[in-house]
């Protein structure tokens, strides 16, 4: 049965596609199966693994037009895109009956073929995100390690309790990951400072370190360890990914 993981951060630019795209690259490096669903208006994911606008994203998923339709985009790691029609899709579904359940259907037929399912989540608070939400079974928040990546930090777990409370019992916050982190700035080390004082122990270990490489994957359609396995961005998810498979297997026995 896979465990379905959300990302999430209303904030943008602080790495979460990124942290979608290498996460789920790390966890096949592992060995594991995963399936990555690009729940984004943007579609950055889609974009930067090269998959363009295939006939079905999930976009005609939720409107009840098709099933989901997971591209392959490397071996143990298929893809379910998005398009700008997603953006739409809040209004158009604003009166469907059971609408924050709607991903959570559409999911429920593939959990036996993954390990993984890895959701990126718009950078908005909105009915897809709510969607995500009700789909998970963990959110994991990436978080870039400047002043203003902080303030949105509560908002944030405020969501996920009243989601938890009212529509998904099982679901909880992972982890927080530091994002762009550089060792040699004071505010990179308070900032991760601070969030461990919020979030104690659910700040994972490993800090991902700004590295140019991370920036160049997409340019090439590639996730970071297609591209450069050696990179420090390559070894840092791969921590993370060993990370975040230790703390869901824990959770699994708990």
């Amino acid at each position: 049965m896979a465990k379905v993981i959300s990302l999430l951060n209303h904030k943008g630019g602080v790495g979460k596609t990124t942290s979608a795209i290498s996460i789920g690259a790390g966890l096949v490096e592992l060995g594991k199966r995963v399936m990555l669903i690009d729940l984004d208006p943007q579609a950055n994911l889609t974009l930067s693994l090269g998959l363009g606008r295939p006939k079905v994203t999930i976009y005609e998923a939720m409107r009840g037009e098709a099933e989901l339709e997971p591209l392959e985009v490397k071996p143990d790691m298929d893809v379910v895109a998005s398009s700008l029609d997603l953006s739409g899709a809040e209004m158009e579904l604003i009166n469907e009956a059971g609408r924050e359940y709607i991903l959570r259907e559409l999911i429920e037929p593939h959990t036996l073929n993954y390990d993984y399912i890895i959701i990126d989540c718009p950078p908005s608070l909105g009915l897809l995100t709510l969607n995500a939400l009700t789909s998970s079974d963990t959110v994991i928040i990436p978080l870039q390690t400047q002043f203003l990546a902080l303030q949105g930090l509560m908002k944030i777990k405020q969501v996920v309790d009243k989601v938890k409370f009212r529509l998904n019992k099982k679901l909880n916050i992972g982890g927080v990951i530091a994002t762009m982190y550089d060792s040699r700035k004071v505010l990179n080390r308070d900032v991760v400072e601070t969030i461990q004082k919020h979030f104690g122990d659910r700040v994972f270990k490993t800090y991902i370190r700004d590295n140019v490489s991370l920036a160049e994957a997409p340019a090439e359609r590639k996730d970071i360890f297609a591209y450069n396995k050696r990179s420090n961005g390559a070894k840092d998810y791969l921590a993370l990914s060993k990370e975040i498979v230790q703390r869901m297997e824990a959770l699994v026995e708990a």
